[in-house]
């Protein structure tokens, strides 16, 4: 009887971490669901809007301008930010103040992209140095 009972709880063992390597496989490399927060990237993306986050084509296509994509929060590293990527290493580009008159050039640096909300407005961003 103690031995049918250690069998059954040993493979109840081996299935629980077999299911969470499948599940910790497929969150890390194919993607996972992701809850957007924030005005930054309205009308595209609604505040509380629940996207699902691919991680496959970065592998076989790399990052291009105008993908959205799912980043640590510089100011925050246990959040998530979701921006759309503006350039790409080595690009310069032009920062506006809020008043026209100050306009400055930034190149990317070498393995960075630069980051942009698509509600400029309500977005902090590459803009501001994160």
């Amino acid at each position: 009887m103690l031995r049918g009972i250690l069998g059954k709880t040993f493979r109840l063992v081996g299935y629980t971490i077999q299911y969470g390597c499948i599940a910790h496989c497929a969150f890390e490399y194919v993607g996972g669901v992701v809850m957007c927060s924030g005005p930054s990237m309205e009308p595209t993306i609604q505040n509380s809007d629940i996207v699902f986050a691919e991680n496959l084509s970065r592998h076989f296509h790399g990052i291009q301008r105008g993908d959205i994509v799912i980043a640590k929060s510089p100011s925050d590293p246990k959040s998530n930010i979701c921006k759309r990527v503006i350039g790409l290493e080595g690009d310069k580009m032009l920062t506006k103040s809020p008043s026209e008159f100050f306009k400055s050039h930034s190149y990317v640096p070498t393995g960075h992209v630069w980051l942009e909300g698509d509600n400029l407005q309500n977005s902090t961003d590459s803009r501001f140095g994160l």
